[in-house]
């Protein structure tokens, strides 16, 4: 594309941006007009994708990070035939595919749902990971590239330390981000928050780093030559741009560069949206349209686009041909289909901490699948997904063959990558640490639940036994927070995310077998540091049957004979703790008693009504039992029921002492069971 036609691409860009904001009186102009640029200049000359196939797993990949530049990324791809003019109409709009943030949808080239500053550039380093993996696997014939575009936002979220970091630790080649830099913020300028050096800080952490105008096509295209030919580093391209670059008064004058066209309507900026429309060659009359010569450009760059990919298919054709058992791998890899393991007989060690257990698992997946990567935070030792690690390697610079990926203390960042992961397909994402920072990833996991992606969270250290090491380490509120993503439906009308706190290491193993086979959403696994007796089998039965119950996500574990006086409930460790103090009960009375795991609030609230009340019978009394907040069981227990928790922070104390202190010792709870049952007499 010459440069005058680039630079009328981008002006026509500029136009049907400033028209989506200014009809829906809502959105992010001024930003997005300034990046129009470079979002021509890559999709029209170096992006590589298949405009018949939007979902060919070996095309590159963009991302975009600051989602409210959303009207750039749609004025592009309709240029590219994803969008038509009434979609840009309804821009904003009830029911439009044109939200105000972008939301992924493959088909129409949207590769990531974005808003939340900082994590579309760490999705994108996630995918750009995912690409060298298979690579590494199946040769370089599938080579791709991963772009992202940052803001001076995303830049400035601390996330961008973490991609920062590790991208350049990793030496990734294939990831290059363009980073508008415009100087203009939502509500000041970037000068009177930063004065940072962006490029410098890059180049410390191993980037590629190249400063140009980033409204200028020439210079815009040299980048882009120069960041593809880099191999051993990944790519920023700095581009300082314009803010509202185009925008006119009344008077025709100049009003680019003002931070009050960033987060509203050009026109309540002052800004004439006639003579802007004008000055960049658009009819104010008609601004929803598309120039006839980018029109005939674009339909000749498609026809481009569809020549590379019947290239790059062949490639794959030809490659399939030659390893036919590899390309059967492959294919496996891209249907995230896997093998099939007896969860429920993987072989445990007695009475180990759920953590324990879910290393053995991890172990038996990192054996048994081979497109599994799984992360930590610094803490495989502790979160035990170092059994993973055991039966692998990390992955390095130098070696793209390991399976398991040393984030570093970045567990925000780590989070994000695993999105980016899942979004490039290929292989099953899970990453773990200490259930309490979970905090630093629940916007995360927020995102991961929004577009429905199967990312495995593994959260050991689950509640107060963490013990010695205090408040600051040991879970109240954490289970409480992360339940409400079970009761929050996704835009399939699913639950948003799995959250499985097992009571033993037999559940433990049917719970990662509901982990793997939910691939519609995020699973959460919330495992325990200290060890956990197994429960007992049910009359006639075994445990590792009884266990295969869970995927009810409540369930009987221990019953009397007869008629039932009260169901004792709980989850994870605590279960345990309410078979023991139910022995002490039955040795003092005839007391009948029930009891039930609830491994997943939300799996048990979909079952049949006959089933939850046969398992958790709210006419009559039930004591619930949770080593945190009370309201992690407090809507399965019924009006009269009562539950046991902890609504305070813990205290540095071994995990006995504690367990003593707040009243969660087998006979102490007996005690408040009997309290409960005089007062309800």
């Amino acid at each position: 594309m010459e440069n005058q036609l680039a630079s009328q691409a981008a002006d026509n860009m500029r136009i049907l941006i400033a028209a989506m904001v200014e009809k829906s009186k809502s959105g992010h102009p001024g930003g997005a007009m300034g990046g129009a640029d470079f979002t021509n200049l890559l999709y029209s000359e170096f992006l590589k994708w298949d405009p018949d196939n939007m979902s060919s797993p070996f095309r590159d990949r963009f991302f975009l990070d600051p989602g409210h530049m959303s009207p750039m990324l749609y004025s592009i791809l309709s240029f590219t035939g994803r969008f038509d003019m009434e979609d840009l109409k309804s821009f904003r709009q009830w029911g439009s595919v044109t939200p105000g943030h972008p939301e992924i949808d493959i088909e129409r080239g949207i590769e990531n749902t974005s808003g939340p500053l900082g994590q579309g550039h760490a999705m994108g380093l996630g995918s750009a990971i995912a690409e060298r993996m298979l690579r590494e696997r199946f040769g370089n014939w599938l080579e791709h590239h991963t772009f992202s575009f940052i803001s001076d936002g995303g830049v400035q979220e601390e996330i961008s330390q973490g991609v920062g970091r590790i991208a350049g630790s990793l030496k990734l080649g294939n990831y290059i981000m363009f980073y508008d830099a415009n100087n203009v913020q939502l509500s000041t300028k970037v000068s009177a928050v930063s004065i940072e050096d962006t490029g410098a800080k890059y180049r410390a952490w191993g980037w590629h780093v190249q400063e140009i105008d980033g409204n200028n096509p020439e210079e815009i295209r040299n980048a882009l030559k120069n960041a593809i030919s880099e191999k051993c580093a990944p790519s920023i391209i700095i581009g300082r741009t314009i803010m509202g670059k185009g925008c006119r008064g009344a008077e025709k004058e100049s009003m680019e560069g003002l931070v009050s066209t960033h987060g509203q309507p050009i026109s309540n900026a002052g800004v004439d949206i006639n003579e802007t429309i004008k000055n960049l060659g658009g009819n104010p009359e008609n601004p929803f349209a598309i120039f006839p010569e980018v029109e005939k450009a674009y339909a000749e760059i498609l026809d481009k686009k569809r020549a590379e990919a019947k290239e790059k298919n062949s490639k794959a054709e030809a490659w399939k041909k030659a390893n036919p058992e590899e390309a059967i791998i492959l294919e496996k890899y891209l249907e995230n289909s896997f093998q099939e393991l007896d969860f429920a007989n993987i072989k445990q060690k007695e009475n180990s901490p759920t953590r324990g257990a879910s290393a053995v698992v991890l172990g038996e997946l990192a054996k048994n699948i081979e497109n599994v990567i799984v992360s930590s935070a610094d803490l495989a030792n502790s979160d035990k997904t170092d059994g993973f690690l055991k039966q692998t390697h990390p992955l390095t610079a130098d070696d793209f063959s390991g399976r398991f990926l040393h984030a570093g203390v970045s567990e925000l960042t780590m989070a994000a990558i695993m999105n980016g992961i899942a979004l490039h397909g290929g292989f099953v994402a899970a990453c773990g640490t200490f259930f309490v920072f979970s905090d630093y990833m629940k916007p995360v996991v927020r995102m991961s639940a929004l577009q429905e992606l199967p990312v495995k969270y593994i959260w050991s250290h689950d509640a107060f036994r963490v013990g010695e090491d205090g408040p600051t380490h040991q879970p109240i509120e954490q289970l409480a927070q992360i339940r409400l993503m079970e009761l929050v439906y996704n835009h399939s009308k699913k639950r948003s995310m799995l959250v499985l706190r097992p009571a033993d290491a037999f559940e433990t193993n049917i719970a990662w077998q509901m982990a793997m086979e939910n691939i519609a959403t995020p699973t959460g696994l919330v495992l325990s540091r200290q060890n956990v007796e197994a429960l007992p089998a049910m009359k006639n039965s075994t445990r590792v049957e009884d266990a295969k119950n869970a995927k009810k996500g409540a369930y009987i574990v221990n019953k009397d004979e007869g008629e039932i006086d009260i169901t004792l409930v709980g989850s994870g460790s605590e279960v345990r703790t309410l078979y023991d103090a139910a022995q002490i009960l039955r040795e003092k009375s005839d007391i009948k008693i029930q009891i039930v795991s609830v491994i997943s609030e939300g799996l048990f609230l979909d079952q049949t009504a006959e089933y939850k009340k046969e398992t958790i019978p709210t006419e009559k009394p039930v004591f619930g039992l949770i080593a945190g907040l009370e309201e992690s069981l407090k809507s399965l227990v019924g009006e009269k029921g009562y539950v046991h928790g902890l609504n305070h922070f813990g205290y540095s104390a071994p995990a006995k002492v504690l367990d003593e202190k707040f009243g969660f010792t087998p006979e102490l709870v007996s005690i408040n069971i009997e309290k409960y049952l005089k007062n309800n007499a």
